[in-house]
């Protein structure tokens, strides 16, 4: 199955030469053969985040929007108000499970305000800022993008594979 992947970085700092994270996404990406539809920088400002995170979902068609930044407790940290702001249902369980296996690397994952959830056909995720992070991350959960997918386009658990 072939997904389509918005990649959003939210930074004050970053501009696409120093985006080590988003240029992460999007090698990972093309190993799992997923063509990424845009990658986009925005400052930690909500309506910036939530204006590039409607365009992802609504006009790109992206099945898979990832967030990378803006996640901690810093008051420019605003990357999960405006998910929530933009989503129509909460995926809480993929937020829950970065952060539990990223426990296992550092203690410091428990300073993580990521959120997951849904708006239309799109999944919208967040990811943390930092390359090393932002690989982990993807590790402990692309593997579930395509069933996923397939759930929200309509497809009942008999006719997706079971992949633990």
């Amino acid at each position: 199955m072939e997904l389509k992947l918005a990649i959003i970085t939210v930074s004050d700092t970053r501009d696409f030469e120093t985006d080590t994270a988003g240029a992460a996404l999007k090698e990972l990406a093309a190993r799992k053969g997923w063509e990424v539809v845009s990658h986009a920088i925005v400052a930690d400002e909500r309506p910036a985040i939530e204006s590039a995170l409607i365009t992802a979902c609504d006009d790109e068609h992206a099945d898979i929007v990832l967030t990378c930044g803006g996640t901690g407790f810093s008051l420019r940290d605003v990357t999960p108000e405006a998910t929530r702001a933009v989503c129509e249902r909460e995926a809480p369980g993929i937020a829950e499970a970065i952060r539990a296996r990223s426990l296992e690397v550092t203690g410091r994952a428990m300073l993580s305000r990521a959120v997951a959830g849904l708006r239309g056909e799109s999944v919208i995720i967040n990811f943390p800022g930092s390359e090393k992070a932002v690989r982990e991350a993807w590790g402990f959960v692309a593997d579930q993008f395509e069933h996923a997918i397939k759930m929200l386009h309509g497809a009942g658990h008999q006719d997706t594979l079971d992949v633990r």
